[in-house]
Formats: structure tokens, sequence, C-alpha cells
């Protein structure tokens, strides 16, 4: 393990947010976190699958690794077809970046899956981006990566350091810099972020490993077809998800009862109330001893069509 005098450069980046911890060793820097950013969530979603945000064990063995030295792959691999399962990249504020198409291959914006600030639900109940969080080049400042891909390049923002518009990108939005180092760029249309992965990784069960589990409190729920969320407010202490279906509100209210068991009341749109508790279920490599567990049902995607 390396000492604090050898702390490798991008881990500054990670460094600006308080709740993240960083460690490396020679070649990887970790990253843990709890996935949940400062900022406001959910509101604006139209197409709810009834997933709410919880914090995630993304510590210890279980944290997200960023390659310190980065190699270009001879065969690249495009999210177009592949990696419709876990992270691509990983936000510098700890949360994680998806594929810009969903487990069926549609575009997860366009299909009014997402929040304010490109955002959602998985069906862990784990918040992640399908979209590039540019919201944070206000924090980072100008010429600061806002992610890094799980190939360990860094992905900018929409426009250069200088402020001047980002030069042509090729079909993963990557370019290279004056000086030959390759990085990726957001932007406004698809791929929203890196559009797959310009770098060696590892990929199982179409997913890039190694990289944390989520870990799941309730059972995966179905779409509320209709629904709108419309407000979301969280303290420490209590999460209140508020939303529409067809001319009514309701609500998701939760709590910690303790660090594995939280508490549930549903108040239903036509007034019914329900009052569910849950205790986390151990991660799959928790039961098992590592390794990806196989898809959910629904996560198998069909064949693409055209």
């Amino acid at each position: 393990m390396s000492t604090q005098n050898d702390e490798p450069a991008i881990a500054q980046h990670f460094k600006k947010f308080n709740d993240l911890k960083v460690r490396w060793d020679a070649n990887t820097l970790f990253v843990e976190s709890n996935g949940l950013p400062d900022h406001n969530m959910m509101v604006g979603i139209r197409s709810w699958q009834q997933q709410v945000p919880l914090p995630q064990p993304f510590t210890g063995n279980n944290a997200w690794q960023i390659p310190l030295y980065p190699k270009l792959a001879d065969t690249p691999i495009s999210a177009k077809d592949n990696l419709y399962r876990g992270a691509i990249a990983l936000a510098v504020n700890g949360v994680p970046i998806f594929n810009a198409l969903n487990n069926r291959g549609d575009d997860a914006f366009l299909a009014g899956e997402l929040d304010e600030f490109g955002g959602h639900c998985g069906r862990g109940d784990d918040y992640h981006y399908h979209v590039a969080p540019v919201h944070l080049e206000k924090i980072v400042g100008p010429g600061n990566p806002i992610a890094f891909a799980l190939d360990g390049f860094p992905i900018y923002g929409l426009t250069e350091a200088d402020g001047s518009p980002v030069g042509k990108l090729d079909e993963f939005n990557g370019q290279f810099d004056p000086q030959g180092r390759y990085h990726y760029h957001a932007t406004t249309t698809y791929p929203y972020i890196n559009g797959g992965m310009r770098g060696v990784v590892t990929v199982r069960g179409d997913q890039i490993e190694p990289q944390p589990r989520d870990s799941p409190l309730r059972p995966a729920l179905q779409p509320l077809r209709g629904a709108t969320i419309t407000d979301f407010k969280a303290t420490k202490e209590q999460s209140v998800l508020t939303y529409r279906l067809r001319g009514q509100t309701g609500t998701v209210t939760y709590s910690p009862v303790d660090s594995e068991t939280w508490k549930f009341i549903y108040k239903e749109p036509d007034g019914k109330t329900r009052t569910e508790t849950y205790k986390r279920r151990a991660r799959q490599d928790d039961r098992r001893g590592g390794g990806p567990p196989p898809p959910r049902p629904n996560d198998r995607r069909p064949p693409r069509r055209g």
C-alpha cells in the first residue's frame, strides 16, 4: 500500500466531497461511498418502478475500483449492445453511472425514467445516473473531470477546459488531448456519457468486473403506470417521496430502525395506508464468496430490433 506522499492525482477529484473516502495501492484507486448525492433526487420521474433512494454499503471490499494507469483496448466495447448491467463509470461525488440505455435497450432519459439530475433508483433501491452529471462542473471547477469511467479514463463536461467547444468525439464520446491522452466528454444527446469502454476492462455477465454490489432491502416492485414523482425530502431521520397518480397524491415514508432495518409507510393515492419493516439482505458475494450475481429475470434484455 502506498503512503499519503504517493497519493495519486485522481484522488483529489473525489476528496472534494466530504462523505467519500479514498485509498489506493500501486495500481488502483478505491472509492468508498454510500451512493447518495448531496442534491435532491427523484423529482420529475414519469416512469417509476416504485424504488426509493437508500444508502448502499460501497465500503471495504465492496468499494469502487478505478485503474490508476488505464490502457487503450485493442477491441473497445460499445455500450449500444453491451454493458446493460451494472455501472460503467463513477461520478466524483461517489454516485455510480450506468449505461444511457436501460436493460430494455431504451434511452432512459427519453423514456422519462430520470429525475432533474439525470438519476433514478435501480431494483435494489440504489441511486445512480444514466446521463452525465454536468451539475458537478460548478463544484469541481472548469477543466476538472466530473467522473471516471471504470476503465480509468476521465470524463469531462460539455466544454474543453478553456470553455471552448469540444472537438470531434469518437463513438465512445472520447478524444485525445494535444498530449495524446485519451478522455471522454459529456454530451446533451446520446450517449450523454462514455458510450462504452475505450480502455481495457474485464466483463462478466454483461457487467464490468470488479465493481461493488448493491444491497437490496425490499423486494423489487413493478412500474406504477401513470405516476409522476413531485417531491422528495430526506433527512437522516426520515425520507418522504411524494407522487401523483390520476390526480391524487401518494407518499412513501421511510426511516431507519437500525443499521440493517428500515420501516416503510405507504400511503396510497386512494387513502389506504400500510406499514412494512424490511431487513437488509446479505449481498450475493457475502453469501457465495464472490463473483457477480446472476441476472434478475427482467435484466435479460430482448434481442435488439432494427
